[in-house]
């Protein structure tokens, strides 16, 4: 249940009806902390397939390259599940876009990505300038490197 409740980010062991949850695979098989093993791979594609479904292959490893430049960076958190179930940082986290079905072409980029492919040049921020609705959003300060497809990547 502890497992169960640390993946979900539960806070008590009451689960709501119609909840989608999360079952991870025993602690046994998990890869170590920082490690790029296969669930790592698959949990970044996951992302990718919420975030950019639709766009080109490179729009895709572009989304992934994020999440590694953020592991790199000392202001995020050192491993691709701390950055991807980081509170308010994606949005296919928050409406559960990402636990949709994923592509073979995301498992393709979040393997590219995490092998060192970088087409951002360091990106730590990407967004949808068309999904911004306030004018006002802290994102517009960022500095912009790079776009591609729907996506603008910043640092």
């Amino acid at each position: 249940m502890n497992s169960l409740m640390k993946s979900n980010r539960l806070k008590n062991q009451k689960i709501k009806t119609g909840k989608k949850i999360w079952i991870p695979d025993s602690p046994k098989k998990q890869p170590m902390r920082n490690s790029r093993g296969t669930k790592d791979i698959y949990l970044l594609a996951r992302l990718i397939s919420g975030e950019a479904r639709g766009e080109s292959y490179k729009g895709q490893v572009a989304v992934g390259a994020v999440i590694m430049n953020r592991i790199k960076s000392r202001k995020f958190p050192k491993t691709i599940s701390g950055n991807i179930f980081k509170k308010g940082e994606f949005e296919s986290v928050a409406n559960g876009q990402i636990w949709k079905t994923v592509t073979a072409s995301s498992v393709k980029a979040a393997k590219a990505a995490i092998a060192g492919t970088d087409p951002t040049r360091g990106a730590l921020f990407f967004y949808n300038p068309a999904k911004i609705r306030n004018k006002y959003s802290w994102i517009w300060s960022r500095k912009t490197i790079k776009r591609i497809g729907r996506h603008v990547f910043a640092v």
